[in-house]
């Protein structure tokens, strides 16, 4: 009996999370930060990257896949980090565990950051285009002002691993320059990249304008639903954290590594998978 109710308060079962990339590894280093004794898988389609210049079709169509292959991992929750992606998910794709995406979270962080309703949001062009960031911003604020601009050239910089670089200063200012004028003072990296050029992007609008990292707004909501016991906490001790690849890539694997290591001691396992 007692082991029958221990169980109903514990999960062991790993946090899924997926995204194009290399950047939703940022959205997986504040989890791993902000939960410690949580299992995690990764998924990177790095085969079929990037996701922002696709189509909404694609894009949903590989959503779906990348979620029936972290499904198959069995996992207690299921994180859509790509805000690309997310404009094409939702809650009810699957039943078996809560799903998130990012966009949510991000759209109401900036709304309780800004003072004076201005905000920017910067993505890709397709989440540019789907408009779900200005949608969710003023649901919360319907007398908000929202700017967007597209920073496809954000996506590969930051793959590349110039996070700060004189090339990525130049096209953050040639992106951005016309969004200083606008008196913005808060900033929603729409893009799970856009964290790891965040010195770049800063540099442009000055240190005092908010800027919204959907990892940081992702792990308080997670944390929410841990508290709310929505999930189930990891309480057997041990900790793993796979990243998993449609495409194998060194470069991902040292600069994922460099990335989480700040954050945790624990020994990544790598693998690459198809999820077609």
């Amino acid at each position: 009996m007692s082991e029958d109710l221990s169980s109903k308060n514990h999960d062991d079962r790993a946090i899924g999370v997926f995204d194009s990339g290399i950047g939703g590894i940022t959205v997986l280093r504040e989890l791993v930060k902000n939960f410690p004794n949580e299992n995690f898988i990764y998924l990177g389609d790095t085969a079929r990257l990037p996701y922002g210049s696709k189509s909404a079709e694609t894009v949903r169509n590989y959503s779906v896949q990348n979620m029936k292959f972290l499904m198959s991992r069995n996992v207690k929750a299921l994180i859509v980090a790509c805000n690309t992606a997310s404009t094409q998910v939702f809650e009810d794709h699957f039943e078996k565990c809560p799903v998130y995406n990012v966009i949510g979270p991000g759209a109401a962080l900036a709304a309780a950051k800004t003072k004076n309703k201005k905000i920017a949001v910067l993505a890709t062009r397709a989440a540019i285009k789907a408009g779900s960031y200005t949608q969710k911003i003023l649901a919360h604020l319907p007398d908000a002002e929202v700017f967007t601009q597209a920073c496809p050239l954000f996506v590969p910089l930051a793959e590349e691993g110039w996070h700060d670089d004189p090339i990525t200063n130049l096209i953050a200012f040639r992106y951005l320059q016309n969004l200083k004028s606008a008196d913005i003072d808060t900033v929603v990296l729409g893009c799970t990249h856009y964290p790891l050029i965040r010195t770049s992007i800063e540099k442009v609008f000055g240190p005092h304008v908010h800027l919204i990292d959907s990892g940081v707004a992702m792990a308080q909501q997670i944390g929410e639903d841990f508290n709310s016991g929505k999930i189930k906490p990891n309480q057997s001790g041990n900790v793993a954290i796979t990243i998993a690849l449609t495409d194998t890539s060194e470069h991902f694997e040292a600069l994922s590594a460099q990335l989480l290591a700040p954050v945790s001691s624990v020994q990544i396992t790598f693998e690459t998978v198809s999820v077609i």
